[in-house]
């Protein structure tokens, strides 16, 4: 995974992206035991054309094609591993980006969304392993519960929080 973190400052200090946030799974693992994952999800933030109002990954894959990266559906591979580049899908995305820590794998510096963030989106998103997600940050006790009702808040998502809550946390006994 190395090349893939260098990979993306140099996009960024190149000009191709703008800031960028790991997330997903291997952003996860920053926080928790390793999962097995088939891909890197980095959340990059892109600039619309002057001519358009549309955000278009096409930079993205001008910039990686030519030297020698493959496309395969969603994903470019880097190395070993496919990736999926996405533009934030709203303002939680955007401000996980925003206000991702900065960290070093292996002395290359990368950005990674915190941990409260990266359970927002889980608990936005809501499929079995989004919240078996929230579950594993919840028992690790790794999530800054401050923090975290002041993203859920800003965020409406407080109503899915006390749903999870019910249904996960504490459930009516039967």
């Amino acid at each position: 995974m190395k090349s893939t973190f260098a990979l993306l400052n140099r996009m960024q200090a190149d000009g191709v992206i703008g800031s960028y946030a790991i997330g997903g799974a291997v952003g996860a693992t920053f926080y928790l035991e390793p999962v097995a994952t088939l891909d890197v999800d980095v959340f990059v933030l892109l600039s619309a054309p002057a001519e358009s109002a549309l955000l278009s990954l096409g930079p993205i894959y001008d910039y990686l094609l030519p030297l020698g990266y493959r496309s395969e559906g969603a994903y470019i591979h880097i190395g070993d591993w496919p990736v999926q580049f996405l533009p934030p899908a709203g303002p939680l995305e955007e401000e996980a980006i925003n206000r991702a820590r900065e960290t070093e794998v292996e002395g290359i510096p990368l950005r990674v969304m915190t941990a409260e963030h990266l359970a927002a989106i889980a608990l936005s998103v809501g499929r079995a392993k989004d919240f078996s997600r929230i579950l594993q940050f919840i028992e690790s006790g790794v999530l800054d519960s401050a923090s975290l009702d002041d993203i859920l808040t800003r965020h409406h998502l407080l109503p899915k929080w006390e749903q999870f809550g019910r249904r996960f946390l504490n459930p009516d006994p039967p």
